[in-house]
């Protein structure tokens, strides 16, 4: 008996659940007909704090030119931006919020736009394997930024997400200067590798970059020549030495470096 009375009430909720719904949806469908600028902007405000941000921004996308110079423009076009940003349109977001930092400059959140709006740019950078030209844009952002609000409370995670970013351009740079070697295009991937070391000197593929342009060294010597081999040889015994000046006694590929040092050296041996 009590199952029967539950499902009557279920059933009774059913169509007040609807009408409700429908009567919103109508409410809504009024408003955006609606010739009335300040509805539109108080329903759209309502909508943006209850999180209903798609139909928010279509309301905001209607008044936005009607505001534009009075005194409500400014919380609008915050409204507006940063309702790209949580539908995670970023390429909007991003571009909405620059707007916004150069046209109110003392808001009270300008600052939040712009850290916004950098992190956005962060948000459209590919994989590393990827074009990376979202990826400079993005590092110039949020430097930006940095260099702006120096002490911002941001600060912290904006200086991780640039460090982020360059370790993606860092991989892609290594990646292209590898194939090369594995091509066994050697001449070309020692010129990419001491471009590297120019470009990133601080890469946290610094190991594997001199480790690769030793083996490039090395695999270039033994496959010249004869008149070649020596002069290759003890460049590749020059590029065994600046490893091991920086990786003396631990390092991933030190076990292979120190094998190929010892052949380099027992190579020249021959020579004298």
């Amino acid at each position: 008996m009590p199952d029967v009375f539950l499902s009557m009430k279920r059933l009774f909720y059913l169509p007040v659940f609807l009408l409700l719904l429908v009567g919103s949806c109508s409410e809504y469908q009024k408003v955006l007909k609606s010739e009335d600028v300040a509805v539109k902007y108080k329903t759209a405000e309502n909508l943006y704090k209850e999180g209903k941000y798609k139909k928010a921004l279509t309301l905001f996308e209607q008044i936005v030119p009607q505001y534009r110079g009075k005194p409500q423009a400014e919380r609008i076009m915050y409204y507006y931006a940063d309702t790209y940003y949580q539908l995670e349109d970023y390429y909007l977001a991003g571009y909405q919020f620059e707007r916004f930092a150069k046209s109110y400059p003392k808001s009270d959140k300008s600052e939040e736009a712009a850290y916004k709006g950098a992190k956005s740019y962060s948000f459209l950078s590919p994989r590393f394997s990827l074009d990376q030209e979202e990826t400079t844009k993005a590092i110039e952002k949020l430097q930006q930024y940095i260099n702006v609000y120096p002490e911002s409370e941001n600060l912290k995670e904006a200086n991780q997400l640039v460090a982020e970013l360059r370790v993606k351009k860092e991989k892609k740079a290594y990646e292209i200067a590898k194939q090369y070697h594995h091509r066994e295009d050697y001449k070309v991937a020692i010129a990419a590798f001491d471009n590297y070391l120019v470009d990133y000197p601080g890469s946290v593929f610094r190991e594997n970059v001199l480790y690769y342009k030793l083996e490039s060294e090395y695999l270039l010597a033994v496959g010249s020549y004869e008149s070649l081999v020596k002069g290759r040889l003890e460049v590749a015994q020059g590029y065994y030495n600046n490893y091991k000046k920086y990786y003396k006694t631990e390092g991933e590929y030190l076990q292979r470096a120190e094998e190929i040092g010892a052949d380099i050296q027992a190579r020249l041996e021959q020579y004298k």
